[in-house]
């Protein structure tokens, strides 16, 4: 049989903070699926990750602005008139547009009529990531071309879309299928689903033959000698929901004799309020934010390290992580981690078993537990091991990738 071809829709490409899209592109392209990459936006980052480099799909990139491309706009809206699909489209719209009338609803809309028009005939699927507005992009290109759709759905999306919209989207006759990355996060979509089981639990996990081996020693420090001070590493973006606030209180509670030094990665809108934060309390000394970087730069760093953290929690807009993928590639790496019993961080980690887990929010009880594994190298080298064997015995991804094909190629065929 020809290969199915898949358009796979997603909000940005390439993003370096989005490592587990990537990895699921060139896992379902080994399986044999035919991509196409459609974005809403251009990338911001400067940098992409070797994976991006060995993805095949083409990448073809809609209006981020709708005035930025006004003959793509109305060259889709005139295919529109000619399509079965319209009236679907327009009950859809006009009851979106009811509920929310925003200059965010009309882009998706309009770079839904240019999706519609551009994609090539004899694309079998559209399989998008998100659902939030990527989902509503696809929901109206679906409608009007009167092809099937599925999404994966991940953390902000699920926790920040109104009920009523998660609820129109998963009910929609046109979608195949949904799978989310944390049993929390599956939860939550099922209570709003009028049919909870098209929704499906599927791990990222990760791909380990992307990264070598874990170190086979680490250095003993224990935060006790100035001249080697406890290397500690956090990677996320700054944004309110990674908890990197809470973080630097904590590190600044630590006590003066323990010796430490700690590397951020990351973009994100709120790296200068940390900065601002780091030096307003002594710590500029201390710490280094190194924004974005790929992850060769990102694994080497983990490979030296003493101590990762990830003190995740709710933001106030409602968004919260899922299970960050970084967490798995530090513990690919043999390095201990201290995160927050929040999201889907336990699901992974146990507290005591394969990590230290604190209350999120809670920057007392993180400093605590960052100043208990600091002096003891021996614990962290036991959670470590625990928290590796069970990467590798439960969360590796090749299982999701043959999920995911398996019910793309479900969906597709019929």
């Amino acid at each position: 049989m020809p290969p199915l071809r898949i358009a796979v829709l997603v909000k940005g490409y390439p993003r370096l903070s989005e490592t587990f899209i990537a990895q699921e592109l060139l896992g379902l392209e080994a399986r044999g699926l035919d991509l196409a990459i459609w974005s809403l936006r251009h990338p911001h980052d400067g940098a992409v990750h070797p994976m991006h480099r060995k993805i095949r799909a083409p990448v073809s990139y809609l209006p981020e602005y709708l005035y930025q491309a006004p003959w793509r706009v109305l060259r889709g809206a005139v295919s529109a008139l000619r399509r079965p699909g319209l009236w679907t489209f327009l009950a859809l719209a006009r009851r979106d547009l009811a509920r929310d009338f925003t200059a965010n609803r009309g882009r998706r809309l309009g770079q839904a009529l240019v999706l519609a028009r551009e994609l090539p005939a004899q694309t079998d699927h559209i399989h998008v990531h998100y659902l939030h507005t990527p989902a509503s992009v696809a929901r109206y290109a679906a409608a009007l071309t009167g092809r099937r759709w599925s999404a994966s759905a991940h953390a902000k999306d699920i926790w920040t879309t109104p009920d009523w919209e998660l609820a129109d989207k998963l009910d929609d006759p046109r979608l195949a299928f949904a799978v989310t990355c944390t049993a929390a996060g599956a939860a939550r979509l099922r209570e709003v689903a009028a049919a909870p089981d098209r929704v499906s639990l599927v791990y990222h996990g990760l791909d380990l033959s992307r990264f070598p081996a874990a170190p086979e020693t680490r250095p003993s420090r224990d935060g006790s000698d100035p001249a080697d001070p406890l290397r500690v590493v956090a990677v996320g973006r700054a944004v309110a929901k990674k908890g990197f606030d809470d973080l630097l209180d904590a590190l600044a509670a630590l006590p003066p004799d323990l010796h430490w030094r700690l590397a951020h990665v990351g973009g994100g809108e709120e790296l200068a309020a940390l900065r601002a934060k780091a030096a307003a309390l002594g710590l500029s000394q201390k710490v280094v934010f190194l924004g974005a970087k790929p992850q060769p730069d990102v694994v080497a760093l983990l490979r030296e390290a003493d101590l990762f953290v990830l003190p995740a929690k709710r933001a106030p807009s409602g968004d919260r992580d899922g299970l960050p993928n970084v967490i798995m590639e530090a513990a690919s790496q043999g390095l201990c981690v201290v995160a927050t019993d929040f999201a889907g961080i336990p699901e992974f980690l146990r507290d005591g078993i394969e990590g230290r887990l604190v209350p999120p929010g809670d920057w007392g009880a993180l400093s605590n537990a960052i100043n208990l594994l600091a002096r003891d190298p021996a614990e962290r080298a036991r959670l470590a091991a625990a928290a590796l064997a069970r990467l590798r015995a439960e969360f590796g991804a090749e299982s999701g990738f043959d999920t995911i094909a398996r019910l793309l190629e479900g969906a597709a065929r019929r």
